[in-house]
């Protein structure tokens, strides 16, 4: 699709959605490394841990934001569609039936 962009001469266009796709697989991967290390912990921990990782994900998902805010060469609308292309993907997999949703309640055989 960028090189679509780039040939229809919209390069701002495009960078933007690649950095911000880029970023949205980078928030994707510490989303998956940080939920293991949250599970057992309770109260104030558990509470701490959240709220950092929140934190840590909004912040890295300003950054392309910012940047677009700032520079001519990026395309803010492309760079926040771009943060939301992980999430897209899993939904359009899901909805074209070729991930399928785990059963809850039902065993195995």
């Amino acid at each position: 699709m960028a090189l679509v962009l780039v040939l229809a001469g919209q390069k701002p266009v495009a960078k933007g959605l690649i950095l911000g796709t880029l970023f949205s697989i980078l928030n994707f991967v510490i989303l998956g490394e940080m939920i293991p290390q949250q599970v057992g912990k309770a109260g104030r921990r558990l509470y701490a841990a959240v709220a950092g990782s929140i934190t840590l994900r909004f912040g890295l998902m300003a950054v392309p934001l910012v940047l677009a805010l700032k520079t001519a060469w990026l395309n803010f609308a492309a760079v926040a569609a771009g943060l939301f292309m992980v999430q897209l993907m899993i939904l359009a997999e899901q909805l074209s039936g070729r991930m399928p949703l785990p059963r809850l309640g039902k065993k195995s055989r």
